[in-house]
């Protein structure tokens, strides 16, 4: 079933308009995705991680700033952490402080 990209509501496979939030839908703004979308993006989440990672700038980007503030003090849980954190969003499982997925 796909999900409308404006609020991650899910969308007939024939609809002209997503019901909850009235966006036209086309399949330019339908995702494939599963279940509600983040309006947080993968790609920048996946940079930060990856540069700046060990100082948990991406949890800080995705709303999880306990967890943040946690590996900015344990810088990353000595890297491990923020590897961790890396390999889950790049393989598409991390989500947003509302459990969302990221936006692709």
């Amino acid at each position: 079933m796909p999900f409308c990209h404006s609020c991650g509501a899910e969308v007939g496979n024939n609809a002209v308009v997503c019901v909850k939030c009235g966006v036209a839908v086309n399949n330019a703004n339908i995702s494939t995705q599963t279940g509600p979308v983040s309006d947080k993006e993968w790609i920048v989440a996946l940079l930060l991680s990856f540069f700046l990672g060990v100082f948990g700038v991406h949890r800080f980007y995705t709303g999880h700033i306990g967890i943040g503030v946690a590996q900015l003090l344990t810088l990353g849980g000595c890297g491990i952490w923020a590897f961790i954190d890396f390999i889950l969003i790049a393989v598409g499982s991390y989500t947003d402080v509302d459990g969302r997925q990221l936006k692709k």
